[in-house]
């Protein structure tokens, strides 16, 4: 019994002790480390090497190999010896890509080398000019395609080099992305897989507005223009050109409906002999898919997809086998986006999936398999599934919850899988396609285990509409069912977003956990219109941005005044960009919910929002007056009760500062007092070491006015 005693008061002392060793996270380490220090350890450039059961991967400086068949690793280069047998200046092998069991690609964005790791020698295949952006390469043509201000180049073995295109006019760009980025376009040079012929988006921007922008690191302070065509304004022209590397020309595409239609989703066939492009109308609710020959010449349209609300293609057409021009096409026609496969002449041979929730892309094809990722039945999951082409035999790949990555071996027996969820960090595994574990590869600590952070709790609520709505709720470390607390709401809301994730801290960012070490409650809300929940789920925003959106918040905020330990008289929020909208929508549109405010970078009428986007969600102004005045801050400055602050970016290219300076002007109309910070030369959001100054203004105001 007096060993039981001693035991007891023992544990008495020591349990305090430990939880008082545990270190007290920093604001400005909760915002410049999350993705550094305290990132968890993972198999870093992990690649299979072809033709055997082994993989690569790097540490520091070195390059590594091992085997599935145990935990051996063997260094077989490090990056100086690299850099002296080539006479390079490579930072690390952060570019590789294995050409073959033993020779690899590498570049340091500038010079392109492929080097031998069996016999330590390589050699310079070109170098590309210092002020060359968007390398393209290809590695059967050994050519990359970049560009120079506007205009693209080529270059190839023996340092030739090709100017594909030669526009003076700074309006006519070729070889970016255009369409402000939409329509899952991230890029604007495509290669046909043996590298014989180019692709590249277009665009006359002659005829669309200058944005000024002030730079005020001149003296005197100078403009900077960019092209910004707002919602109803004219738009940019778009055409595709594709040249031929062996006639040494160009072939252009145009939309065969308005000028301004979209061109998205550019694929060459495998037999080189066709492109596929599906083509937008201006208004986003038709899409037409056309087939050209690989000279421009227009074919066929192999089918279209209409909705009243819109149509938006983000994936181009993807070809299983080299040896068939028969596709797959990602649609979302059903509600949810699945697999569909057609042959080249547009008839369907198979729908493939037919899930009630979404297929995010296709992974990889082998043997007639093809592999997707996709929610499953929880949305905040990323898991892997493969299919047959003859959509029999589907298979979840990837048991364990969680958000999931994806690799392949060359013989498709083996597959690579590092995940995370909210309750592991990282974890790294290679499996056999039967489902047996080969290896395990990598198990990652939680870096975040010595310091005292609070609990994470994850749920959901439903709309009024009895759609599913997932939260998450930070709470501080001492937490008492006893205390009452005050509440930060941090929201986004916006179209493709998803803030409440199973992954590493279910999304969300380090600071949220500093603040609720300062005696608060952070809650996130996926509120309709967000996404990674089906066309239904997001669309029903269609020409009312705002609306269905604040409901689900303010679903949210009912929710926790219920709880015993929430102060419903302290609950504020913050949000950046469409978040930012959401912020003020929800102090103007429901004042008195929230005693402060801060929003980044709003959105405070559609109006000034650029067309690509704005036109999706909001038509044009003049087909939806109601709604754009419906979603307009504008003109409900005269609501505002309690403290906002906003903030913006001065030389932001995506919401410009017109949106927050209008708004500030209606304030002082309205006599109405309210807070204005601009970050100097920042754009759409404040990065680098400036970030720390920004996330202390931010949460400082929230803990100073928020009572």
């Amino acid at each position: 019994m007096k060993k039981i005693f001693v035991l007891f008061f023992a544990l008495l002392f020591i349990s305090p002790l430990v939880h008082a060793q545990k270190k007290q996270l920093s604001l400005k380490d909760a915002v410049m480390q999350q993705y550094r220090k305290f990132y968890p350890d993972f198999v870093r450039s992990f690649q299979w090497i072809p033709n055997k059961n082994e993989y690569s991967f790097t540490e520091k400086q070195s390059l590594y190999t091992s085997s599935i068949k145990n935990q051996k690793k063997v260094e077989i280069a490090n990056i100086q010896e690299v850099n002296e047998n080539l006479k390079a200046e490579l930072y690390g092998f952060y570019s590789l890509k294995w050409k073959d069991e033993n020779k690899a690609f590498l570049n340091d964005g500038k010079n392109y080398y492929c080097y031998d790791f069996s016999t330590k020698k390589g050699k310079t295949l070109f170098a590309v000019k210092d002020n060359a952006g968007a390398n393209t390469f290809n590695e059967n043509s050994l050519m990359t395609a970049y560009t120079i201000d506007n205009n693209i180049w080529i270059s190839g073995p023996k340092g030739k080099e090709i100017e594909v295109t030669k526009f003076k006019d700074k309006n006519i760009v070729a070889g970016q992305a255009f369409a402000r980025s939409e329509f899952g376009i991230t890029k604007g040079l495509f290669w046909s897989k043996d590298g014989t012929l180019l692709a590249f988006y277009q665009k006359n921007e002659s005829k669309v507005h200058d944005y000024p922008l002030l730079n005020i690191n001149k003296t005197p302070g100078e403009l900077n223009a960019v092209k910004y065509p707002m919602t109803g304004q004219t738009s940019e022209m778009p055409c595709i050109g594709i040249f031929n590397i062996e006639k040494q020309s160009t072939s252009y595409i145009k939309p065969r409906g308005a000028k301004d239609n979209y061109l998205t989703n550019i694929s060459f066939t495998p037999d080189n002999k066709h492109v596929l492009i599906a083509e937008v109308n201006r208004d986003q609710n038709h899409m037409w898919l056309n087939l050209y020959t690989s000279s421009g010449e227009f074919v066929k349209t192999l089918f279209e997809e209409e909705n009243p609300r819109w149509v938006e293609p983000e994936h181009p057409a993807y070809f299983p086998n080299d040896e068939s021009s028969n596709f797959i096409w990602i649609s979302e026609k059903s509600g949810f986006n699945n697999l569909y496969y057609y042959n080249i002449d547009g008839e369907l041979i198979k729908q493939i999936t037919n899930h009630d929730f979404i297929v995010k892309d296709i992974l990889a094809s082998k043997n007639n398999k093809i592999y997707y990722s996709a929610t499953g039945e929880n949305p905040m999951n990323t898991l892997v599934y493969c299919v047959g082409l003859d959509g029999k035999k589907q298979k979840l790949l990837t048991p364990n919850e969680g958000t999931h990555s994806f690799s392949i071996s060359s013989n498709g027996k083996y597959f690579y899988d590092r995940y995370s969820s909210g309750k592991i960090p990282n974890k790294s595994l290679i499996w056999t396609m039967n489902g047996k574990m080969a290896k395990l590869v990598n198990v990652a600590k939680d870096k975040l285990e010595e310091y005292t952070l609070g609990s994470t709790e994850v749920g959901s609520i439903n709309s009024v509409d009895n759609k599913k709505l997932y939260y998450r709720m930070i709470k501080p470390s001492n937490f008492e069912e006893t205390k009452k607390y005050p509440v930060l709401v941090y929201v986004y809301g916006g179209p493709h977003a998803q803030l409440v994730t199973n992954n590493w801290l279910n999304g969300a960012s380090l600071w949220m956990h500093w603040m609720a070490e300062q005696g608060y409650i952070i809650f996130t809300l996926d509120n309709r219109g967000s996404g990674s929940r089906g066309f239904e789920f997001e669309s029903g925003i269609h020409r009312q941005l705002g609306t269905l959106e604040i409901e689900d918040q303010l679903l949210g905020v009912q929710m926790l005044k219920k709880l015993p330990y929430v102060d419903g008289d302290r609950i504020a929020v913050h949000g950046w960009s469409f978040g930012g909208f959401m912020t003020t929508s929800l102090m103007l549109r429901e004042p008195g919910v929230f005693t402060t405010g801060v929003a980044g970078g709003p959105v405070t009428d559609w109006k000034y929002y650029e067309a690509m986007y704005g036109e999706r969600y909001m038509d044009r102004p003049e087909e939806n007056k109601k709604g754009y005045e419906a979603a307009s801050l504008i003109n409900k400055t005269d609501n505002l009760e309690g403290k906002l602050l906003l903030i913006h970016g001065t030389s932001d290219d995506v919401v410009v500062m017109q949106h927050n300076l209008m708004l500030v002007k209606k304030f002082i109309e309205s006599e109405k007092q309210i807070d204005f910070f601009p970050y100097p030369m920042h754009k759409h959001n404040v990065y680098g070491k400036d970030r720390v100054h920004l996330m202390t203004k931010i949460l400082n105001y929230i803990i100073e006015n928020n009572k």
